[in-house]
């Protein structure tokens, strides 16, 4: 695992010169590293749609729709930390390294410490703060909507659709908060020896100087997770392992 020097000063502002032909030799890396290892990417694609499965079955035994809307919609912002193992397949192919699944599962913990499960941490906790904001957009615009609207059908009301209009607007800027902060900040952690906050820092200052390309590149992850889910979670099979590994691949031509 490599560690930051001297000579890593300038990564640590971010590198400029990103462009959509890296977004999609990325996705092409993506697809080959899937189709190399697709054990792993349907374990943790499986693992990943097993969980949005099981939390809408339990939303919707209890009948809270109100609590389900925003937790699907918030739920593609757990992915990065689901694709933590599949970096380290990444990693260890581009290095020719052998591959387990001993290393792969302790990849949140490749150094022993605790830097990849405290960024878990922070992300679950930015999960459930979208959730508790989301549910409270909803249940403002359900008291206006009035008495039998805890249904889905209210979403194709007048209120309903206004919810959703305000919700989507608080989410796009939830989710790219979450994208700037996760989307190398982890792949770093498992690349390079250094700490969280570092990642962070590190993984904002790239955002920052490629945003227009890294915006597309968040548009399309946004987009093929959603469209994943549709068909009862399945699709995340492929989507959350491609887009895993093309993250990888992205981080390192915006590393070198």
């Amino acid at each position: 695992m490599a560690k930051v020097s001297q000579s890593d000063g300038a990564l640590l502002h971010g590198k400029s010169g990103l462009t959509t032909a890296d977004l999609r030799a990325a996705l092409r890396l993506g697809w080959a590293d899937f189709l190399a290892k697709p054990q792993y990417g349907l374990f943790f694609g499986g693992l990943f749609a097993a969980s949005g499965i099981v939390l809408t079955y339990l939303l919707l035994a209890r009948g809270e729709v109100s609590w389900l809307i925003p937790a699907a919609a918030g739920f593609p912002l757990l992915a990065p930390f689901t694709a933590v193992g599949l970096y380290e397949v990444s990693r260890r192919k581009e290095q020719a390294i052998p591959i387990g699944w001993k290393a792969v599962l302790g990849a949140i913990r490749t150094r022993n410490d605790d830097q990849i499960l405290s960024l878990g941490v922070l992300i679950f906790v930015g999960f459930g703060f979208w959730v508790i904001i989301a549910h409270l957009i909803f249940s403002i615009f359900l008291v206006e909507a009035g008495a039998g609207s805890e249904s889905l059908g209210f979403l194709l009301t007048g209120a309903g659709l206004a919810m959703m209009g305000v919700g989507s607007i608080f989410g796009a800027i939830i989710a790219l908060g979450f994208f700037a902060t996760t989307v190398f900040s982890l792949p770093m952690l498992v690349d390079r020896e250094v700490d969280v906050l570092t990642a962070i820092f590190t993984s904002l200052a790239v955002v920052r100087s490629n945003f227009a390309v890294l915006l597309v590149w968040a548009s399309c992850i946004g987009a093929l997770l959603f469209i994943a889910m549709i068909p009862a979670f399945l699709g995340l099979f492929i989507a959350l392992p491609v887009l895993g590994h093309a993250t990888w691949h992205l981080y390192r031509g915006a590393m070198l």
